[in-house]
């Protein structure tokens, strides 16, 4: 079971800790050497969010069996591919292709690689390991950040992508031979009823207001996550600082599902969901203080908060399904996607405009504040409709 466990770690390490998200330490090196505008490396992170959305979508009609297995693989060589190619060009079509690429190829590694993984614990009866999976993705943040920081001045942004290739590389061996589809030697079967919606399902109205609420964050975060290396770097108080802080968010990131997924268990995964975005939209605006201290600190508020948001909106998401589990979750899905392909676009634009970040953050500050009112709302519902048995739901239409 460890070699599976480990595998996972290191699947999310590569996809997503460095084949999606090494982009927010490298890009204000590329920026410098290259001449990218705030709204084109908008553009380029909504490409891959927009990459990530159509993967999900993808992922939910492939089979168990043989071709889960193959899909993922694939997706495993096209993020350690996709991540190299991107110090081979500085042409900004070829950029735009690769980080679609990487989006579509990190959706494949996290559903289908998780699937496996899951599916492997559940069967040893080892669920209750399931959290740790999501530590890769923290790493993988800090790994690249570390990474970055200490190489990028030899290295150059290009040399950077290349070795972050190689690295990524390297981790995909475990999962390549650890995470296996076991029923890969039957007969194919059909995908599993959860991705396919089931007639006469319903959303209730705490359920509506928790996917709202996730669509917000998903274009509320996403701006931090996008843009937080290049703030610190462009004012000289925190220059210095930019490397580190997105260390800390990765070493953040690593105990965040753990942590998020504990006080929900203790306080509700209402409240605690409520708590994480207050905190994650106070680490927003930080940044706006200025000084380091403000700057490293919003790093560890984002990095912990955000794999705990995704962990306990799928949580509550599950609880509130009413039988629906696998078409909320497949909602959920979407709509963060969505929020993620949207949020930079206007941060972007804001930024090139301006030539400050301070009206891209506020935005995705209240953003998320949003969201935490929703939840709040949400809340106060489902403790009415727990007291009552009479329900109301709405048709889903999804």
């Amino acid at each position: 079971m460890v070699p599976v466990l480990a595998g996972g770690v290191a699947m999310l390490a590569l996809a997503m800790g460095v084949g999606r998200f090494a982009y927010t330490p490298l890009l204000p090196a590329m920026q410098a050497a290259t001449g990218l505008g705030g709204d084109g490396a908008g553009v380029l992170a909504s490409l891959n969010y927009l990459g990530y959305f159509l993967g999900a979508v993808a992922v939910t009609r492939v089979p168990h069996g043989a071709v889960r297995g193959r899909v993922f693989r694939l997706s495993l060589a096209a993020s350690v591919l996709s991540t190299a190619a991107m110090g081979l060009s500085d042409d900004r079509t070829v950029w735009a292709v690769l980080r679609l690429i990487s989006g579509l190829a990190s959706a494949g590694v996290f559903i289908l690689g998780i699937a496996m993984v899951l599916d492997a614990l559940t069967r040893a009866g080892r669920e209750s390991l399931a959290a740790w999976i999501y530590t890769g993705i923290g790493a993988g943040i800090a790994g690249s950040g570390l990474f970055v920081g200490l190489a990028e001045p030899a290295l150059g942004w290009n040399g950077c992508w290349l070795a972050l290739g190689a690295i990524a590389g390297g981790l995909a061996i475990l999962p390549w031979r650890a995470v296996r589809d076991h029923t890969a030697d039957a007969a194919p079967v059909p995908a599993p009823a959860a991705a396919v919606p089931a007639a006469g399902a319903a959303f209730s109205l705490p359920l509506i207001l928790l996917t709202a609420a996730y669509f917000l964050e998903g274009g509320g975060y996403i701006v931090t996550g996008t843009f937080l290396v290049a703030l610190l770097k462009q004012a000289p108080d925190t220059a210095g600082v930019g490397a580190v802080a997105w260390m800390v968010a990765g070493l953040a990131g690593m105990g965040s599902g753990l942590f998020w997924g504990w006080l929900g268990r203790r306080i509700g995964p209402w409240p605690a969901l409520l708590a994480a975005h207050v905190a994650q939209a106070a680490g927003i605006v930080l940044p706006l203080l200025g000084g380091p201290a403000a700057g490293v600190l919003s790093a560890a508020l984002f990095g912990g908060t955000f794999i705990g948001i995704v962990s306990l909106s799928f949580t509550l998401g599950r609880q509130l399904s009413a039988g629906s589990a696998g078409r909320v979750v497949g909602t959920l899905t979407a709509v963060y996607g969505l929020g993620q392909i949207i949020g930079p676009l206007p941060a972007g634009m804001a930024v090139a405009h301006t030539g400050s970040y301070t009206a891209a953050l506020t935005g995705a500050a209240v953003a998320v504040l949003a969201a935490a009112v929703l939840l709040a709302a949400g809340w106060v519902l489902s403790r009415r409709r727990t007291l009552s048995p009479a329900t109301e739901t709405v048709p889903c239409r999804t």
